[in-house]
C-alpha cells in the first residue's frame, strides 16, 4: 500500500514556537505603535507623530530598497547609492520649479500631475546615470568588497561636485504643490497632508514590489539570482542583463525616493544623499540582505522610533536607530529576513 505524499504546507508543519519566531519580525511594528502609546499618552500628539513617523519610514524604503537588491543580487557594496538620491531631488525639484502655473494651481489634478512628472523625468535621468555608473564604476571591481567601497565613495563624490556645478553649491529650498500644504484634521490630530500621501505613496510603491518579484517570470528570476545565481545561469538565463536591469532600477529607485525627501524636507543640498545614507544602511542591514520585505519592516520601524523618541527625548533621537540596530542584531545577527542562499 502506498502513502499519500505529505502536500502540507510548510508552515502547518512547524511547531509554535518555530511559526511564533517566522511571525515576530511582522509583530515589531504593531508592539512599537502600541508602545509609542502608552508612553506618549496623548492619542492626538500620537496620531500625529505615528502617521509623521509612517511617511518618513516609506520613504527611507523607497530609497532602501534598491539598495537591498542590489547587494543580495549583484553582491555589490554601491555607497555611491546617495549620489543618486541627492540627483533625484535636483532633478524633480527642477521639473516642478519649472511648471510654477502647475504647483501653485488650487487644482490637485494639476499639483499631483507635476509632481508625477518630475518624478518620472528623476527615475529615467538616474537610472541612465545608474547605468553608466554600473558599466564605468561598479563593474571591474566585481566580487572586490573593499575596491567597492572605495570606487563607489569616490563617485558619490564626483556626482556631488557634479550637482556642485549644474545647480551650485548653496541649498534650494522649495514649496510644495498647493494643494500639498497643509494639514487636515482628525480625531483632534493635525495630520499633513504630504505625508498622508507618502505614506499611500510607499504603500503603493511596496505593494508593486512585492507582485513584480513574486508575480512576474522576471521576479522570478531575481529571486532565484539572490539565492542561487549559479543555477539561475545553468538554465539558461543571462543574468549578467538582471544584474544591469536591478542596477538600474535600484537607481531610479533612489532618485524616486530623493524627490519625496525633498518634498519632506522643502529644501536640497548636494550632501542630502551621503546622509540619508546612514539611515539606508540601518534599514538593510536590520531588514536582512537581499529582502524587500525585511527593508518595508526595518524602515517603519525606524521611522516610527525616531519620531517617537525625538518626542519623548529629543536628545537620544539621533542614537535611536543605532541602538534599534543594534538590539536586532543581537536578535538576529543576519537581520530580521535575511534571504538564505544556496550553499
Amino acid at each position: 500500500m502506498s502513502v499519500a505524499p505529505d502536500h502540507t504546507p510548510r508552515m502547518e508543519r512547524l511547531r509554535p514556537a518555530e511559526r511564533l519566531g517566522q511571525a515576530a519580525p511582522y509583530l515589531l511594528v504593531p508592539v512599537l505603535v502600541l508602545l509609542g502609546w502608552l508612553a506618549i499618552g496623548s492619542p492626538s500628539s500620537w496620531l500625529t507623530l505615528t502617521v509623521s513617523g509612517l511617511a518618513m519610514g516609506m520613504m527611507i524604503f523607497v530609497m532602501a530598497s534598491g539598495l537591498t537588491l542590489v547587494f543580495g543580487l549583484m553582491d555589490v557594496i554601491n555607497f555611491g547609492h546617495g549620489a543618486f538620491i541627492s540627483l533625484g531631488a535636483f532633478l524633480g525639484i527642477s521639473v516642478l520649479l519649472a511648471l510654477p502655473g502647475w504647483t501653485a494651481a488650487d487644482s490637485l489634478a494639476l499639483n499631483l500631475t507635476a509632481v508625477l512628472l518630475a518624478i518620472a523625468v528623476a527615475m529615467v535621468l538616474t537610472g541612465l546615470v545608474g547605468w553608466g555608473f554600473e558599466r564605468v564604476i561598479v563593474r571591474p571591481v566585481y566580487g572586490a568588497h573593499l575596491k567597492q567601497i572605495l570606487v563607489t565613495v569616490g563617485g558619490l563624490i564626483v556626482i556631488e561636485q557634479l550637482i556642485h556645478v549644474i545647480w551650485g553649491p548653496d541649498e534650494i529650498f522649495l514649496t510644495r504643490p498647493e494643494a500639498l500644504k497643509g494639514a487636515v484634521t482628525f480625531a483632534g490630530a493635525a495630520l499633513e497632508k504630504y505625508r498622508i500621501l507618502a505614506v499611500g505613496f510607499g504603500l503603493v510603491i511596496f505593494v508593486a514590489m512585492r507582485l513584480v518579484l513574486r508575480r512576474t517570470k522576471i521576479g522570478l528570476i531575481v529571486r532565484a539570482g539572490v539565492q542561487n545565481g549559479e543555477m539561475v545561469e545553468t538554465l539558461g538565463y543571462r543574468l549578467r542583463l538582471v544584474f544591469i536591469g536591478v542596477f538600474i532600477a535600484g537607481s531610479a529607485l533612489a532618485g524616486l525616493g530623493g524627490v519625496m525627501w525633498a518634498l519632506y524636507q522643502e529644501v536640497i543640498t548636494a550632501g542630502m544623499g551621503e546622509r540619508m545614507m546612514i539611515l539606508v544602511f540601518i534599514v538593510v542591514i536590520i531588514g536582512g540582505l537581499g529582502s524587500v520585505e525585511g527593508a518595508f519592516i526595518g524602515a517603519l520601524l525606524v521611522g516610527l522610533l525616531q519620531n517617537y523618541v525625538a518626542f519623548l527625548e529629543p536628545k537620544l533621537a539621533l542614537v535611536s536607530n543605532i541602538g534599534l540596530m543594534t538590539a536586532i542584531l543581537m536578535w538576529r545577527p543576519q537581520g530580521m529576513m535575511p534571504v538564505v542562499k544556496a550553499k
